[in-house]
Parts: C-alpha cells; sequence; structure tokens
C-alpha cells in the first residue's frame, strides 16, 4: 500500500466533505433566485447541516466506527457524491434541505475515521506528520471550495457546481476503495478518564470561546457571496476569483497564526477576535466595486477568518491536554454550534437590517469571545504557573 497516495486521497476526501458542506455559501445567490427565497433561510443549508453535525456526531461516530472503516468511508464518500448529483436537480427548496441531511449525519463519522486512517499508515513517531498533512485537505476544502463552487457555477452551470462535489467525492472513494485494506475497527475504549475534563471550568470556558469564534467567522462567511453582489454589484465570476484570494489569504492567515502561537499562545488567542473584528470593519469600510480595493480587503478577511480554526483549536488542546481525542470530538461540536448560531443571527439581522447585519453579528460574538478568554486566562493564571499558560501542547 502507497502510504503517501492513501494520505492524498484522505485529504482530497476530506476537501469533498467540506466542499459539500460550505460548497453551498459560494452559490447563495443563485439558490435565493432559482427557489425564490429570502437570504435567512437560504442560510440554513449551512446552519442546518451545523446542526445536525453538532448534534448527532458522537451518536454516529460511536455507532459506525466498529464497523470496517475502509466500508464506513467509502460509503460515506459515496453518499455525500450521491447527495451532491440529486441537490443540483433538487425540485424545491425543501427536497435540498433533505438532501444536505444525510451528509450531515456522515459527516463527524468521516472525519474521524479519515484521521485514525492517515495515522495508521504511518509510525507512531511519524503520526503528527499524517494528522497534519490530512489537514490539508480540510483546509483547502474549507478555504478553496467554495470559491471552486462559486466558479464553476458562473462558468459553467447551477448544476454543474453540484457535479464538482460530487465527482471529487467519487473519485476519492474509488481511490480509497482500491488502496485501504478491509479493517481494522475500531478499538473500544474507556470514556471515564476523557469525560473527567468536563470537571474543568478552563474546558468549558475554551468550548465558550470555541463557539463564539466560529459564530463571528459565519456570521459573515455564510452569506460571502451574497454579501459582496450585494455590496459591491460584481458579477459572480468576479467573486468567485474574490473568493479564491479569501482562500489564499486563509491559507497564509493558518500559517502565521501557527507561528504566534507558538511564541505566545494567550495574547494570540485574545488578540483574535478583535483582528477578526477589524477585518469586518475594513470589509464594511472598503466594500465597493473595484476590484483593485477589494483584493487586499478579501486577502484580510480570508486571512482574520481561517487563522480562526487553528486558534480555536489550540486553545481547547491546551485545557485538556490528558485527553486530546475527547477534546478534539468537543471542539467539533462546539464549531458547528457556533456555525449554527453565526449564520441564524446573521441572518435573522440581515432580514433586520439588511446585508451589513451580519457584520453587526459577528461583531457581537468576537466581543462575546473576547470576555471568554479574558476569564480563561486569569483563571489559567491562578491554576498554573504563568510560564505554563503559554505552553504548546506537543499533540493538538
Amino acid at each position: 500500500m502507497n502510504a503517501g497516495l492513501t494520505l492524498l486521497l484522505i485529504a482530497l476526501g476530506l476537501f469533498g466533505l467540506y466542499s459539500v458542506e460550505f460548497g453551498v455559501v459560494g452559490i447563495l445567490p443563485a439558490i435565493i433566485a432559482r427557489y425564490g427565497i429570502g437570504v435567512a433561510q437560504a442560510g440554513w443549508l449551512v446552519g442546518l447541516f451545523a446542526l445536525i453535525v453538532a448534534a448527532c456526531g458522537p451518536f454516529m461516530v460511536l455507532g459506525l466506527s466498529r464497523l470496517d472503516r475502509r466500508k464506513v468511508l467509502v460509503g460515506s464518500l459515496l453518499v455525500f457524491s450521491l447527495c451532491s448529483l440529486l441537490s443540483g436537480w433538487a425540485p424545491s427548496f425543501g427536497v435540498l434541505m433533505a438532501l444536505r441531511v444525510p451528509s450531515a449525519l456522515l459527516h463527524p463519522v468521516f472525519f474521524a475515521l479519515a484521521f485514525a486512517a492517515a495515522v495508521s499508515l504511518y509510525s507512531s513517531e511519524r503520526a503528527t506528520h499524517a494528522t497534519a498533512m490530512a489537514f490539508v485537505g480540510t483546509s483547502m476544502g474549507l478555504v478553496l471550495g467554495v470559491p471552486l463552487t462559486t466558479w464553476v457555477e458562473a462558468r459553467v452551470s447551477y448544476e454543474a457546481s453540484f457535479m464538482f462535489c460530487a465527482a471529487v467525492n467519487l473519485a476519492a472513494a474509488l481511490g480509497l476503495w482500491a488502496m485501504l485494506s478491509a479493517g481494522p475497527t475500531a478499538r473500544p475504549s474507556s470514556h471515564g478518564q476523557p469525560l473527567a475534563i468536563l470537571r474543568k471550568p478552563a474546558v468549558w470556558l475554551a468550548l465558550a470561546t470555541t463557539v463564539c469564534v466560529f459564530a463571528a467567522m459565519f456570521s459573515v462567511y455564510s452569506y460571502a457571496a451574497e454579501y459582496l453582489a450585494r455590496e459591491t454589484g460584481l458579477d459572480g465570476e468576479t467573486i468567485s476569483m474574490l473568493l479564491v484570494v479569501f482562500g489564499v489569504g486563509g491559507v497564509l492567515g493558518n500559517l502565521l497564526a501557527g507561528r504566534w502561537l507558538g511564541r505566545s499562545r494567550a495574547l494570540t488567542v485574545l488578540l483574535y477576535p478583535a483582528m477578526l473584528a477589524g477585518a469586518y470593519g475594513v470589509l464594511h469600510a472598503f466594500a465597493s466595486a473595484s476590484f483593485a480595493v477589494l483584493l487586499p480587503v478579501c486577502l484580510l478577511w480570508g486571512a482574520a477568518h481561517t487563522s480562526g480554526l487553528i486558534v480555536s483549536q489550540v486553545w481547547l488542546s491546551s485545557a485538556a491536554p490528558e485527553a486530546p481525542e475527547f477534546a478534539t470530538s468537543l471542539y467539533i461540536s462546539a464549531a458547528n454550534l457556533g456555525v449554527v448560531l453565526g449564520s441564524a443571527l446573521g441572518g435573522a439581522l440581515i432580514t433586520f437590517a439588511g446585508m451589513r447585519g451580519a457584520l453587526w453579528s459577528g461583531w457581537l460574538f468576537a466581543m462575546m469571545a473576547i470576555v471568554f478568554v479574558t476569564l480563561a486566562i486569569q483563571l489559567r493564571g491562578k491554576t498554573s504557573h504563568p510560564q505554563h499558560i503559554d505552553a504548546v501542547p506537543k499533540k493538538a
């Protein structure tokens, strides 16, 4: 078995998964026009998906992780592909929403088993490398899945944008079926010790921070294409190019955030919500029909947005270094809860105050995140030696 190629296919599957979840953001204007619905209603395509992941994820993982890993991974990808294909010809918005449910249910299952499969490809000394490489697919799906879907819709057709997601997941499914060997199934584990971290106030504050960070991010990002369309008047193809710039900024932002976290974790986490709020201020002030002006604006927005992924994950992991796997599962649930809250409040404020209402929602959640981080820093300062506050965990 070629470990490098298998890892690449796992990353491709993760890219396909997040393209399915967030690809609709890039074609939101087309969905609104096609079904004659409001922006807030369309935002539930992201909100419902995230709500299902947050509520059902742990149960789905416990139920399906005992089965043959290859079959579950490939089966999940085939479901993602089929639902994407059918979505392109959904006769109503209700049907389109219903087609999101199977993919949402299998999202945490594929995510968990994909990383387990990636780690199993290498020795324990290279487990961190395997995890990092698998995260490339996640990051690319988050920052490039949207603009690519937008570009396909603008250049080819609405249906083709869903076919693109279907093709990516089908390719990953066929590749993993050929490359992965049957099994192994997940080994049963004791949950008593991991559950003990729920008694730590620092964990709950970190979870609250994660919820608020993701809510601040997705208050605006859930309506990114529609925001740019309404506030600038630019066409779909131009907006897709700007979203690519957003994605490039996201990659750079993650790299910079990783360095800053290594130097001063607490300060970086404290400053991050303020940086995101500042990026929204720039977006508010400089959104115009000028492509040249919007290039640096979207680059900054993308960097501020995407760096929230690594910032919130490292902060939560550092609160529970004794149970990194369980902390990661809590992170996924908290992140998706934040997506639900952000997209819901952002949509509600858009209905009340126009597209800039999404920015108000983002600013509100950013301020709440600062409060929770401040409380956590004070708590950790009382319970740990100061030098431990900024110690980056070996395994995030």
